[in-house]
């Protein structure tokens, strides 16, 4: 991947609705070797998606749950069907598996308390958990989805 491609993937971050030519036209290529490119970048992987971002209040999904999980099970079964419930809930917006004193670490999108009330039992339900931390998001200060392509 060359500056170019570095550009390129920069601009599709900010807007990947931008036509070829004006992507093209940004990064100084004209449109054919530029629509090449971005299919490479696509065909390797680069670049997974092109989606629309849309503002979560605007929808009534104003509030966010960060969750830490702690487990007493650290077998791959266990691993796997904790993937397979929290993968198909579609309140997860993030889920990691960490290093250090929490195991795995959830960002969920719901409209309410209560409904993420019913988020926790439905997770503290599905499978055996050690400790389950929510922390409420107050207030959203800054958000990107966007790398930092140097």
């Amino acid at each position: 991947m060359d500056a170019i491609d570095r550009k390129i993937l920069a601009v599709l971050q900010q807007d990947a609705s931008l036509s070829v030519a004006e992507i093209g036209s940004r990064v100084g290529l004209s449109s054919t070797p530029c629509w090449k490119r971005i299919q490479k970048l696509e065909g390797e992987g680069v670049i997974q998606r092109r989606v629309a971002v849309v503002d979560p209040d605007k929808i009534g999904l104003g509030v966010t749950v960060f969750i830490a999980v702690e487990t007493g099970d650290h077998s791959e079964e266990w691993l796997r069907r904790f993937a397979e419930v929290v993968g198909a809930m579609p309140e997860v917006m993030e889920f990691y598996r960490m290093a250090g004193d929490v195991d795995y670490m959830l960002r969920v999108a719901v409209a309410s308390i209560q409904d993420y009330d019913a988020f926790y039992k439905k997770l503290i339900s599905a499978i055996p958990l050690k400790n389950v931390t929510s922390r409420f998001a107050m207030e959203r200060i800054k958000q990107t989805t966007a790398l930092p392509i140097g």
